[in-house]
């Protein structure tokens, strides 16, 4: 372990190998932050670091770290595709304006870990996102995602006589080639399935591989983590926890932080504890 710094609404954690970020709980953290609970950021991950300050010199000045990830390096800024606000950015810690120095150490130590290979994309998802299954309930239908296949259940008061017509669709990984998310903060917001042998109607709602969001439906802490846990899954064609593959002993102590946040049931952490531990 090694150097530790907390700031508002996150803990970074300086380890071997890695950034280790811990997201608090709080009115004031993002709820997307909430959803994370905590990510493991390999130093190959990343790009670079900044450190910079906000403010003109006053006792209110504040100091931002920010880790930029290798494109291609983490399927939920994949799929995100700069749409997510500053303020949400998972990478993104902001430090009372007196931890100035302490910052620029922390940075300094992370940018002597990168290797020659950081200013070129990845060649594989680095960063893990969470796993299947999931639900996501958007205006006009409830998603699911198993591992291997998206489907999608209208509701008969949201969705447009095209798909209440065509029926609940199914979609395996072997059918898409990617996921298309655009952020329910902003106009037209939607997430639409990319599919390999067909081209969908343009109006989300109308594509029978597109879900609509709304106020209350798709919300970012809810779409994004599903759209980029499909994404993981789909440049992979193995289980999202796979890419990279976490040590079992790593596994465990997240499951615990996880359950210790209240993200996970009772049964949820059983199920998970007693997974990892036979895969080992």
């Amino acid at each position: 372990m090694g150097d530790v710094l907390a700031g508002n609404h996150a803990v970074w954690e300086f380890d071997s190998d890695s950034v280790l970020i811990r997201f608090a709980r709080g009115m004031r953290t993002p709820r997307l932050w909430h959803a994370l609970g905590a990510r493991r950021i390999p130093f190959e991950a990343l790009s670079g670091v900044t450190v910079s300050t906000t403010g003109s010199g006053g006792k209110r000045d504040a100091v931002v770290l920010h880790a930029v990830p290798r494109a291609g390096a983490d399927p939920l800024m994949e799929a995100a595709a700069g749409q997510l606000r500053e303020s949400c950015d998972p990478y993104r810690l902001v430090l009372p304006g007196d931890r100035a120095a302490q910052a620029a150490g922390f940075a300094d130590a992370v940018r002597a870990r990168l290797g020659p290979e950081a200013a070129d994309p990845a060649g594989r998802f680095l960063v893990g996102v969470p796993e299947p299954p999931m639900q996501l309930k958007a205006y006009d239908a409830r998603l699911g995602f198993d591992g291997s296949a998206v489907t999608f259940h209208w509701s008969r008061t949201g969705a447009t006589s095209t798909k209440w017509k065509a029926g609940d669709q199914r979609y395996p990984l072997s059918a898409l080639t990617g996921v298309e998310w655009s952020s329910p903060e902003g106009p037209g917001g939607h997430l639409r399935l990319l599919r390999r042998d067909a081209t969908g109607d343009p109006r989300p709602d109308h594509d029978l591989a597109a879900a609509v969001f709304g106020v209350g439906y798709g919300a970012v802490h809810e779409s994004l983590p599903f759209a980029a846990a499909v994404l993981a899954a789909l440049r992979g064609r193995t289980p999202v926890a796979s890419v990279p593959a976490a040590r079992t002993d790593e596994r465990l102590h997240h499951l615990g932080e996880l359950y210790s946040a209240g993200l996970l049931t009772d049964a949820e952490y059983a199920a998970l504890r007693d997974r990892f531990a036979a895969d080992a």
